[in-house]
């Protein structure tokens, strides 16, 4: 489902499962590669990527109502936290997008410090207008987009569901860099490396006073 090795002072978090939808197993397995990144000595920086065209699509709606009440309740709380403790996390964090984010996906991309993406495939997309769940984004989601993009990009990506190729999610601020296919990761892993030695607990309370609004709404129960 998930791999994770140490290349150095960088930890790369690979997601493998095809479309890296978010379920209770995938979310607990995330949640526990950086309890491992965390806990590790000394210098230290976190890469995250997916497989194949695929970054991730987001939540597994399908699991999820199938699973019921409390199972949606569960993968919600869950999803909430990851980004909560993504984007307070205590090292420098950057997600190498091989391809496309979608929906939650680009909810977990946004939550990293840092991003990159594939040049010549690939989309970030905001899609939940086009999918006719019934379902908004909850607060603690809205208030993790608007601590990222800009208000227009912001508004237009969630009234249009427009898919953003990289070129142009550069250009809004939604990504960093655009590269190469296979300069993706590498550039990721480099980005964070220059970064690793930064004092985790300096970091950590940075970052947690610049996104305390947003911190907030991810962690709160009315999420």
């Amino acid at each position: 489902m998930i791999d994770l090795e140490r290349d150095g002072d960088v930890f790369v978090l690979r997601m493998q499962g095809g479309e890296n939808r978010f379920d209770v197993g995938l979310l607990a397995a995330l949640d526990g590669a950086l309890h491992t990144v965390e806990a590790s000595e000394g210098a230290a920086a976190l890469v995250t990527t997916g497989s194949g065209k695929f970054y991730s699509t987001g939540l597994d709606l399908e699991a999820l109502a199938d699973g019921g009440a409390a199972r949606g309740r569960e993968v919600l709380a869950r999803m909430h936290a990851l980004f909560a403790r993504l984007l307070a996390f205590p090292t420098a964090t950057v997600a190498a997008l091989n391809g496309h984010a979608f929906a939650g996906g680009a909810m977990l991309a946004l939550a990293h410090d840092f991003r990159v993406m594939r040049r010549d495939r690939g989309y970030f997309c905001l899609p939940e207008v086009d999918l006719a769940t019934g379902r908004p984004l909850t607060p603690g989601m809205y208030a993790l987009i608007d601590a990222r993009l800009e208000r227009a990009t912001f508004h237009e990506a969630l009234v249009t569901g427009r898919r953003y190729p990289a070129p142009e999610a550069v250009t809004r601020g939604i990504v960093h860099e655009a590269v190469p296919e296979d300069a993706v990761l590498p550039r990721a892993i480099e980005m964070a490396r220059a970064l690793a030695g930064k004092d985790r607990a300096t970091l950590g309370a940075l970052k947690r006073g610049l996104f305390g609004s947003a911190l907030q709404a991810l962690t709160s129960v009315s999420s």
